[in-house]
């Protein structure tokens, strides 16, 4: 019931499988209360040893944690307006056409409204030397200032039962796993449920990824998972059902091109996709997999 639409207490992602708090969960005037019984919820699991199954999105498990999100996290959550920042910051201003302000539109319960994200921001231009603050600014919005009195009171009720510093060694993707537990993933289902573009099922290093991927550990299945899906969540229906953002999303590994040999893996998460280099063995490709997932996971990397 707590991501029941009718409560508007909480707004899944693009692909369904991660839920964030809604900014206009106002409509409800005991939103707040709401909030606050949910983290009281979620805070008495941990401290029972009780698994939820619920998963937030990244930028919701670093708030828990004190530690700020980026722009980078904006990507599992919309998938499109994270393509859109990434342009912005790659291409010129001039070039693309754009006019920006630093403010932003937002529009909701049939009324379109200008929102300044620092002083007087709708008067003051983005230029080529500030749109990456123009950027962050736009996520943290979205990600924190739109919903800072839902996550307060969220947080209010979660600190009731654990304190900070009893999760303050967890990593976000640590502390989905403790609240959610770790997955059990089926490597057979989703080796039958992976499509492959440059890659044939056949190839030698293709049997090297599916053999290191059945050895690993649950710990380490679990952060593959979070890898290239962005959570630990397994779809009910196994992997045939595995949401993507435009509706079912099978896993699928691309061959990667552009980079030199040896090269580190990458994923794309909305897509639930994992872009694979050329190795020259299978010792190599466990490395540089193993490097992934326990390193590269806590950051999602413009590719």
């Amino acid at each position: 019931e707590i991501f029941n639409p009718n409560y508007a207490l909480f707004t899944s992602t693009e692909d369904g499988s991660t839920f964030q708090p809604n900014p206009n969960s106002a409509i409800n005037p005991d939103h707040l209360s709401f909030f606050r019984f949910v983290g009281r919820i979620v805070g008495k699991a941990v401290a029972d040893g009780y698994l939820l199954d619920a998963h937030f999105t990244r930028s919701l498990y670093k708030h828990m944690l004190g530690i700020k999100p980026t722009h980078h996290d904006m990507e599992a959550i919309d998938p499109d307006y994270y393509k859109n920042l990434k342009t912005i910051l790659q291409y010129d201003l001039d070039d693309l056409g754009l006019e920006l302000t630093f403010s932003i539109e937002d529009y909701s319960f049939g009324r379109n409204q200008i929102i300044d994200l620092i002083p007087n921001g709708r008067k003051i231009k983005v230029s080529e030397e500030s749109k990456s603050k123009y950027v962050s600014l736009v996520c943290q919005h979205r990600m924190t200032t739109a919903i800072s009195s839902q996550i307060k009171a969220y947080l209010d009720g979660f600190y009731e039962l654990v304190s900070p510093g009893l999760i303050s060694i967890f990593t976000p993707k640590e502390l989905e796993l403790l609240i959610s537990g770790l997955p059990d993933i089926d490597v057979h289902d989703l080796k039958q449920n992976t499509d492959y573009q440059g890659w044939k099922p056949a190839d030698e290093q293709i049997q090297w990824f599916w053999n290191i991927l059945f050895s690993l550990s649950r710990n380490e299945k679990a952060s593959f998972l979070q890898f290239v899906t962005g959570s630990s969540k397994v779809p009910l229906a196994g992997f045939s059902e595995l949401p993507g953002m435009r509706g079912v999303q099978k896993f699928s590994i691309h061959k990667a091109t552009a980079g030199p040999k040896g090269a580190l893996m990458s994923a794309h998460t909305c897509f639930n996709s994992l872009d694979l280099p050329q190795y020259k063995s299978e010792d190599e490709l466990k490395e540089k997999l193993l490097y992934a997932i326990n390193e590269g996971s806590g950051a999602f990397m413009f590719a």
